[in-house]
């Protein structure tokens, strides 16, 4: 496999999920953009195919902003992953609407804005390829994040359109749902956990660990190989699908 000279834009690309799939395509020989807040997380990750920039998802000018400059300075987006969001669970009659509103605005309105602006760029090209990074809360209700999973759920919705209407396009547009992942977002989870219940660190790790089938954290490499997948040969006829990386989930 090879996607030389593919330009290749990841949103969250500075941690986790993003990075291993940034690096992922990066070693097939793509340019990858990689976009966060952080423009110091970025810059220490850059190098060998990953080019940092400073994007907020949530803002919609730095989005129309970044994706330009992106593109004047390696060519038309064709892989577009639309990754970055943040993971949080709350009971909903503790959640007010300025939290709730955030979350839609990373999770939802982020990933609408990054496809919009990628999509206008790779529409020069004669191929393409969008994937979301969704999540298994995305296809069933995910117990102490409503909010949370109505956000993935909107995610795949929109996937599972544009698929319809790019169906005999070159452009191919998929999520990747995947369960619990070992990243930083656990830690985080972990530490909400514990203060919501008064559970152990070690307690809270085993709930979200319980979830996955398999019994233990899916690997941010894991998810990349399904991303690689999507872009590999053959894989025109993979469209709208939610491909879950979920450790048995079903």
């Amino acid at each position: 496999m090879s996607l030389n000279g593919k330009h290749a834009l990841v949103t969250g690309g500075g941690t986790g999920i993003g990075l291993a799939i940034a690096r992922a395509l990066a070693e097939q020989g793509a340019v990858v953009t990689i976009t966060g807040r952080r423009k110091s997380v970025l810059d220490d990750v850059a190098g060998d195919g990953l080019f940092a920039l400073q994007m907020d998802v949530a803002d919609e000018a730095s989005v129309v902003d970044g994706v330009a400059a992106a593109v004047a300075a390696r060519g038309p987006v064709q892989i577009c992953v639309a990754n970055a969001g943040i993971a949080e669970g709350k009971a909903l009659f503790k959640t007010d609407l300025d939290w709730w509103r955030n979350m839609m605005a990373i999770n939802v309105d982020g990933v609408f804005l990054t496809i919009r602006e990628c999509l206008k760029s790779m529409h020069q090209t004669d191929w393409g390829r969008v994937m979301a990074i969704s999540s298994i809360a995305g296809l069933r209700g995910l117990q102490g994040a409503p909010c949370y999973s109505a956000t993935k759920h909107a995610v795949n919705g929109m996937i599972k359109s544009l698929a319809a209407d790019y169906a005999r396009k070159p452009i191919t547009f998929n999520s990747i749902c995947p369960a619990y992942v070992e990243t930083p977002i656990i830690d985080q989870n972990v530490e909400s956990i514990m203060a919501r219940t008064g559970m152990s660190q070690e307690e809270a790790l085993k709930v979200m660990v319980g979830v996955n089938p398999h019994g233990r954290l899916i690997t941010p490499d894991e998810v990349a190989a399904a991303a690689l997948y999507i872009c590999g040969p053959n894989s025109d006829s993979i469209r709208g699908q939610m491909v879950q990386v979920s450790g048995g989930e079903v």
